[in-house]
């Protein structure tokens, strides 16, 4: 099935977006990158190139990782997925809803992320930046801890050495 068969159904505005990134870029909507930005917006936590081929495998589909990989990279630059260091040693994704904004506390031991949303810090940082006469446009906060569960057997060597090795 190709877009052209597709094209028969209302598109998303997200393959909409998509799409005339595309265009910008000469390239074309392709099955494939239909298949892999539907998987990503039915994503409900961040989630890696790895895990996302392998969700695609498992529901029957035969895109290659190296197809997996290429879409992502386009869609990060298109503006609908946001990619994301979180301190692990590769990168994490999500889809980037325009309704939607929050932080993230990444455990430092299990590498567990939990997302939050806070009016009071959203007020603050506005605040900030009315302060030092700048415009805001966006914000990323990830604060790096050590969740309960990860506390009672947290080795602060460890711990030390992968603060000190973060690139946030």
């Amino acid at each position: 099935m190709g877009p052209q068969a597709d094209s028969r159904r209302t598109r998303t505005p997200e393959e909409t977006r998509f799409e005339a990134f595309l265009r910008t870029r000469k390239l074309k909507l392709t099955r494939e990158r239909l298949v892999i930005l539907a998987a990503i917006f039915r994503q409900e936590h961040h989630f890696d190139a790895e895990s996302l081929h392998a969700d695609l495998r498992t529901e029957g589909g035969d895109i290659s990782r190296a197809t997996v990989y290429r879409t992502l990279d386009l869609l990060v630059q298109a503006g609908l997925v946001r990619k994301n260091s979180l301190g692990a040693s590769h990168a994490n994704y999500e889809p980037a809803r325009d309704d939607e904004h929050h932080d993230h506390l990444i455990c430092l031991c299990c590498n567990q992320v939990v997302e939050f949303y806070r009016s009071d810090l959203e007020r603050l940082q506005e605040k900030v930046c009315r302060e030092h006469g700048y415009r805001l446009v966006h914000h990323s906060l990830q604060i790096f801890g050590v969740c309960p569960a990860c506390q009672s057997r947290a080795d602060e060597t460890k711990i030390r050495n992968k603060v000190a090795q973060l690139h946030t």
